[in-house]
């Protein structure tokens, strides 16, 4: 005998509220018929999946483990229903999509006006977030795509692309880079950078488009960085050096406020690409690509 996808919900939806009152109330049945499926299911399994105690609900190694290969499960499960319901229909009903904060702001604003437009039955559900965190959650099925910058590691996704995002120069308004149109990478190797925090994929790559180094620390602390790129403007503006802006973020009005130059950088004119990302195999990559094909037009 196999556990159920009830009995596999049962389990998730304990694991999350921590009670079996709160989990019973959550999947819409009773305590008893709740703590039923738990019992059937630890028979099924050979083992205890979770310890009863005062403060709650723990799960075991094994209902760790039946956790793990649960989620797995009811996101298959949850992906063929929503296939099936949008077959000969592409984007339409719970679409979820992760976004990384470099592009969000700047692409989003043009962007969902035209999906709502050509789609009016989707619902999409938007998480910004860090690529890593994007691609875990892209991996384990808690997204249906995600919306990134490459290169990164795309071991088991597939992607679609969108277009290719210069990298630009800025500079202090009076910094001697300002006066280079386009600027040399000797240029910025003698120049004080400033970038965004580590996690950021735009910080590598920027790097490594440019074949820079990272900033070096400033003796016993770190170099300066930023936790996003309106933060870089500012510390950019005020001359506490110079730092790489995507096109798309400039062209979106992100430097208009500061006192900032930005200038193209050397005759390869660096860049990232946009991208459309899903697992490999996944039954919405063909509304992974018509989602791509629609934020070209944006």
């Amino acid at each position: 005998m196999l556990p159920t996808l009830r009995q596999l919900t049962y389990l998730k939806l304990l694991a999350e509220q921590g009670a079996f009152g709160k989990a019973a109330e959550a999947a819409h049945v009773t305590q008893p018929t709740l703590s039923a499926g738990i019992q059937e299911l630890e028979k099924i399994l050979g083992a205890p999946v979770v310890d009863r105690a005062r403060s709650g609900v723990i799960l075991t190694s094994v209902g760790e483990e039946a956790l793990r290969r649960a989620n797995l499960i009811l996101n298959e499960a949850e992906e063929l229903v929503q296939s099936a319901r949008s077959a000969g229909q592409p984007l339409t009903g719970r679409f979820r999509l992760g976004v990384i904060p470099t592009i969000a702001p700047f692409l989003l604003p043009r962007a969902l006006p035209l999906l709502r437009k050509r789609f009016p039955k989707l619902r999409l559900f938007l998480r910004e977030d860090l690529t890593h965190r994007l691609i875990t959650a892209l991996r384990a099925g808690h997204l249906d795509a995600a919306l990134i910058a490459l290169p990164y590691d795309m071991t088991g996704l597939a992607w679609a692309h969108v277009s290719d995002d210069e990298l630009l120069a800025a500079a202090p308004a009076d910094h001697p880079i300002a006066l280079e149109s386009p600027v040399s990478m000797r240029s910025l190797e003698a120049s004080e950078l400033i970038l965004l925090e580590d996690g950021h994929c735009l910080r590598d790559q920027a790097l490594a488009a440019c074949g820079l180094k990272p900033p070096k620390s400033l003796g016993d602390g770190d170099a300066f960085a930023a936790t996003s790129l309106p933060t870089l403007v500012q510390m950019v503006g005020s001359g506490l050096g110079v730092t790489f802006l995507p096109a798309m973020a400039v062209e979106a009005g992100l430097t208009d406020p500061a006192s900032v130059a930005v200038r193209p950088i050397g005759d390869d004119h660096p860049s990232r690409e946009i991208v459309v990302a899903w697992r490999s195999g996944s039954s919405r990559a063909a509304e992974g690509r018509l989602l791509a094909e629609t934020l070209k037009d944006a």
